[in-house]
C-alpha cells in the first residue's frame, strides 16, 4: 500500500502538528512491554465464499458466508472468528446439503463458535454464517496512514451529493475485512475465496480473481460471481462497485483492466498504460512470472490512503485520475502504480507473517519505484527517486525505531517512513553490496520458497545467504533488527611529500552504536578513476591511499548508495571535479548544493550555470531553485539562460522553474512571455506564469484568472488561479473558488489554499456561501484529522470568527453575521479529534 504517507511527508507542517498534538497528550507507554508475536494459528482458513447484497439506503451489507477451515496441527472443537460490529443471525455447521445450528458467543468484535465435534489437524469443516454488516456504525481506530478502518465504504449511497458518483469499495489492511466478512483477520492466514455481489444492473463490479459468471435478476439487479483460485491473505479481499468505464488492456494473454470514471476513459491508458510493461519488467528481474490470473486497477472516490494492493484488484484514490493537461508534466501517479503492482509479488504472493515484519511488504514496493524509474527513464531518474525517498526517512525523525518492530503501540503505527522509505534504502544498499545478479537471484529464491505463504525477515536473510554464500547476520542485525543510521564526518589530509592521502571517517551519531559499512572510495586524476573497497566499522576510521600526483577528487561512497547523513569536507574544486567526472545523479546534486552555498565565488557561479543545462531535468530544476538571484553577478549571468530555458526546455516542469525564477526579476519585458505562457498546455507552466504575471500586473492576472476559471483546471493552475481570486477579495468569485477547493484532491495545493480560503470566508457576506465554504474546510479537516490537522484548521476558523465579530460591531442587521458565527463555532466545537 502506498498510503498518504508521501503526501504527509510533503506537507511539512502536518508532522509537526501531529507530533505536537501527541506530545501534549498523556503518553501511555504500557505497550513497550507488550511483545507483538506472530498470531498463533489454531484454525487455518482454506476457502471463503461470500454472498453479498447491499442495502444502499442504510449502508448495510446483508451477507451469507461459507467458511471452510482446518485445525492447523492440534485438534480443536472451537473456532474464533473476527467479526466487527455485525448483527449475527445464524451460525451453523455445513453437513453435505444440510446444516445444523451451532452454539456461539458474540461480543460485537469476535465470534466464538462451539463446533459440533473435535476436528483433527488438517481435517476440513465448513461453517455457515448469516449476518448484517454495518460499517458506518463500527468505531475502529485508524492511523496516520489509514485514517479509519471500517473496511466497507458506501460513497454517496443515496445519491444525495451532487456531482459525486455512487460507489462501494473495501479497504482491508490491516484487519478491517472482518468488518464486512467474518474471517480470521491476520496476515499469516491464506485462503482462496469467491464473492457474489448483487448490485443494481447499471453498476459494474470488481473483486479478486476472475469474473466466473453473471446473472440478471428480475428486480433490476445483477449478481456477479468472482472466483479467486489461489490463496491470499484476508486483508487483500476486495469488492468494488460503481458506474465505471472499463478500459481493457492485456499482458501475455491475461486481462489487464482500468476502471475509471467515464470522463477519464480517453486518457486511462495514458495514466495506467505502462502497467503491462511493468508486469513484464518485474517478472523478468524477479524470474517469477506475474502470479495471478488477471490484474485490474480501480479508482475510488473519498479514498485517502493512497492506493491498496488487493490481489489482482488494486484500488487507487482519485488523485490517480489526471486529465490530458496534467499528464503533459508527466504521470504523477506512475510510481504508485509501480508500487502497488510490485506488491502482487511482495505482500500478496509472499505476505509478512506479522505486522512487525511489515517491511517485507512495504520496503519492496517502495524500492520498486526506484527500480522502475531506473529501467524506464534512466539511472538518474532512479537515483533521484531513491534520494527523495531517503530524504523522506531522514526528515521523519524516526531514528529510534527498528525496521522490524516487535513492540509498538498499535499495528497501524508500523505504516511509517521506516517500514517504507528506510526499508527501501536498505534494499538499495544490499543490492549494491551483493551485486545485481545475486540480489535478484536471492529475491527469486525468497519468492519461490515462500510463495502462497507468509514470511518473516529471517527468511529473506536465509535466501540471500543461500545465494551469496555469505553470513549476513551482521547486516540484518544492524539494519533490520536495529534502529538509526550513521552520521558521517569525512575529512581529507594530503601529504604531497609522502604522496599519500588520508581519508578520516568519523561516525557522529548519538549513542554507542557503531555501524559497519562496506563502501567504495574512488580516487580521480582527471577522468581516470581507481576504486578502493573498504569497510567502515569503528567510531573513527582512517584510510590511507598512495598517489603519484595529488588527486583531483577523493569520492567517499563512490556508488552513492549509503543511507547516511554526511558532512563531506571537500573543497569547491573537488566538488566541481565530482560534478564533471564522477557523474552520478548524487555526485552532481551534491556538487550543485555545495556550489549554491558559495555563489560569491566565480567558480561556483560557473558550476551553477553549467548545471542549468544538466542532462537530467530534475537537476536543471534543482539548480534553478538554488540560484542566488540577489547576487547581481549571478542574476546577470543567469538571466539569458533562464529566458531561453523558459521558452525552449523540452521538459515543462523545467520551463515552469525558469518562469518562476524570471518572476523575481520584476522586469516588465517578461510580461508578454508570462501572458503567453498562461495558455500553455502544461498546468504547471500556466499556473507559474499566472503567478508571475500577478507580481507584474495584478489587475491583468485577476482578469486572466477569471477567464481561465471558465474552463476545467487542475494542479498548479487551479492553485494559483484560486489564490489570485481569493486575494482579489471579490465575493462574486466565491462559486469559482469554492468549487476549485472542493474539487481538489488531498494534496499540497489544497493545504496551501486553506489559509487564504479561510481569510476569504472572513469577508464573504452571504450566509449560505459562508456555510458552504466552512463545510468544505471541515470536510478537509476531518479527512486528515489523524495527522493533527484539526487544531490548525480550527485556529483558522477562529480567525474567521474574529473577522465576523469585528464586522458585526458596525452592522445594522446583526442577525446574519451572528448566524454565521454560531455556525462556525458549532463546527469547531463538534470537531473530530485525531486519535
Amino acid at each position: 500500500m502506498k498510503k498518504l504517507l508521501s503526501v504527509i511527508l510533503a506537507l511539512g507542517i502536518l508532522p509537526g502538528l501531529w507530533a505536537q498534538q501527541h506530545e501534549e497528550a498523556p503518553q501511555d507507554t504500557s505497550w513497550k512491554k507488550v511483545y507483538r508475536e506472530t498470531p498463533p494459528r489454531i484454525n487455518d482458513l482454506v476457502h471463503t465464499k461470500l454472498d453479498a447484497k447491499f442495502d444502499f439506503s442504510k449502508s448495510y451489507l446483508n451477507g451469507k458466508a461459507w467458511i471452510t477451515l482446518a485445525p492447523h496441527f492440534y485438534a480443536t472443537d472451537s473456532l474464533r472468528l473476527d467479526a466487527k460490529g455485525m448483527d449475527i443471525h445464524k451460525v451453523a455447521i455445513v453437513k453435505g446439503a444440510s446444516s445444523q445450528p451451532l452454539k456461539y458467543k458474540y461480543d460485537g468484535w469476535q465470534l466464538d463458535i462451539d463446533l459440533d465435534k473435535s476436528y483433527k489437524g488438517g481435517e476440513k469443516y465448513t461453517v455457515y454464517i448469516e449476518y448484517t454488516a454495518k460499517p458506518d456504525e463500527v468505531k475502529v481506530q485508524g492511523s496516520a496512514a489509514i485514517t479509519d478502518a471500517k473496511g466497507l465504504y458506501f460513497i454517496n449511497p443515496r445519491g444525495e451529493e451532487k456531482d459525486k458518483p455512487t460507489q462501494i469499495w473495501t479497504q482491508g489492511e490491516t484487519e478491517a475485512t472482518s468488518v464486512w466478512c467474518p474471517t480470521i483477520d491476520k496476515p499469516d492466514q491464506k485462503t482462496t475465496n469467491e464473492i457474489l455481489m448483487t448490485v443494481p444492473a447499471k453498476y459494474v463490479t470488481l473483486s479478486n480473481g476472475k469474473l466466473a459468471a453473471q446473472k440478471t435478476n428480475a428486480d433490476g439487479t445483477r449478481t456477479d460471481h468472482w472466483k479467486m483460485e489461489l490463496p491470499h491473505a484476508p486483508y487483500l479481499f476486495f469488492m468494488g462497485v460503481g458506474e465505471y468505464s472499463i478500459v481493457k488492456d492485456t499482458y501475455k494473454g491475461k486481462e489487464v483492466n482500468y476502471y475509471v470514471e467515464k470522463e477519464y476513459a480517453p486518457v486511462a491508458k495514458k495514466i495506467f498504460g505502462n502497467t503491462p510493461e511493468m508486469m513484464g519488467f518485474f517478472s523478468r528481474i524477479l524470474g517469477v512470472e506475474y502470479p495471478w490470473v488477471k490484474y485490474s486497477q480501480i479508482v475510488g472516490r473519498d479514498y485517502v490512503s493512497g492506493a491498496m494492493e488487493n490481489t489482482t484488484a488494486t484500488l487507487h484514490q482519485e488523485s490517480a485520475q489526471q486529465d490530458a493537461r496534467e499528464l503533459v508534466d508527466g504521470n504523477s501517479w506512475e510510481s504508485t502504480i509501480a508500487h502497488e503492482l510490485f506488491h502482487q509479488w511482495f505482500g500478496d504472493l509472499v505476505t509478512c507473517e506479522s505486522w512487525s515484519n511489515l517491511t517485507l511488504n512495504e520496503s519492496f514496493a517502495n524500492y520498486s519505484e526506484t527500480l522502475w524509474d531506473e529501467y524506464k527513464y534512466g539511472k538518474d531518474a532512479g537515483d533521484a527517486q531513491n534520494y527523495n525517498d531517503m530524504q523522506g526517512y531522514l526528515g521523519s525523525q524516526s531514528e529510534k525505531k527498528d525496521l522490524v518492530r516487535f513492540y509498538y503501540n498499535d499495528k497501524e503505527a508500523m505504516f511509517d517512513a521506516v517500514s517504507y522509505n528506510k526499508g527501501g534504502r536498505i534494499l538499495h544498499m544490499l543490492r549494491s553490496y551483493v551485486g545485481d545478479s545475486a540480489f535478484f537471484k536471492s529475491l527469486n529464491l525468497y519468492l519461490n520458497t515462500n510463495k502462497f505463504k507468509s514470511a518473516e525477515a529471517h527468511q529473506l536473510r536465509l535466501a540471500f545467504e543461500e545465494v551469496t554464500g555469505k553470513d549476513l547476520n551482521w547486516f540484518w542485525n544492524q539494519w533490520y533488527f536495529g534502529a538509526g543510521h550513521p552520521k558521517l564526518n569525512i575529512d581529507y589530509v594530503y601529504d604531497d611529500n609522502a604522496k599519500k592521502v588520508q581519508v578520516i571517517v568519523q561516525q557522529t551519531q548519538a549513542g554507542n552504536k557503531v555501524f559497519t559499512l562496506p563502501i567504495a572510495v574512488d580516487i580521480y586524476n582527471g577522468a581516470e578513476k581507481v576504486r578502493h573497497n573498504v569497510w567502515i566499522d569503528n567510531k573513527v576510521d582512517t584510510f590511507t591511499f598512495s598517489y603519484n600526483s595529488r588527486p583531483d577528487l577523493v569520492n567517499v561512497d563512490g556508488q552513492k548508495t549509503l543511507l547516511a547523513e554526511k558532512k563531506d569536507n571537500k573543497t569547491l574544486e573537488n566538488f566541481i571535479h565530482q560534478y564533471k567526472y564522477a557523474g552520478q545523479y548524487l555526485d552532481r546534486r551534491e556538487a550543485v548544493d555545495f556550489a549554491s552555498k558559495n555563489q560569491d565565488n566565480p567558480k561556483a557561479q560557473e558550476l551553477m550555470l553549467l548545471a542549468l543545462k544538466d542532462k537530467y531535468h530534475g537537476l536543471r530544476s534543482f539548480a534553478i531553485a538554488k540560484l542566488d538571484l540577489k547576487n547581481e553577478t549571478v542574476k546577470k549571468q543567469a538571466e539569458p539562460v533562464l529566458a531561453e530555458i523558459a521558452q525552449k526546455d523540452a521538459k515543462s516542469t523545467v520551463r515552469a522553474s525558469a518562469l518562476a525564477a524570471l518572476s523575481q526579476f520584476n522586469n516588465s519585458s517578461y510580461k508578454s512571455l508570462f501572458t503567453k505562457s498562461v495558455n500553455d498546455s502544461s498546468y504547471t507552466v500556466a499556473g507559474t506564469s499566472l503567478d508571475a504575471l500577478f507580481k507584474l500586473d495584478s489587475a491583468a492576472a485577476v482578469a486572466e484568472a477569471k477567464r481561465l476559471a471558465k474552463n476545467p483546471a487542475k494542479g498548479k493552475l487551479v492553485e494559483t488561479m484560486t489564490s489570485i481570486l481569493v486575494k482579489s477579495g471579490d465575493e462574486n468569485s466565491f462559486d469559482i473558488i469554492a468549487k476549485a477547493f472542493s474539487d481538489m484532491p488531498i494534496s499540497q495545493a489544497k493545504f496551501n489554499l486553506l489559509q487564504p480560503f479561510c481569510e476569504f470566508l472572513g469577508v464573504v457576506k452571504d450566509t449560505k456561501k459562508v456555510k458552504e465554504g466552512v463545510d468544505e474546510v471541515i470536510e478537509f479537516r476531518d479527512a486528515l484529522a489523524a495527522y493533527g490537522l484539526t487544531p490548525y484548521v480550527n485556529n483558522l476558523l477562529k480567525g474567521v470568527v474574529m473577522k465576523k465579530n469585528a464586522a458585526n460591531t458596525s452592522a445594522t442587521d446583526k442577525s446574519p453575521i451572528k448566524e454565521q458565527i454560531d455556525y462556525i463555532n458549532s463546527k469547531i466545537e463538534g470537531d473530530k479529534k485525531g486519535f
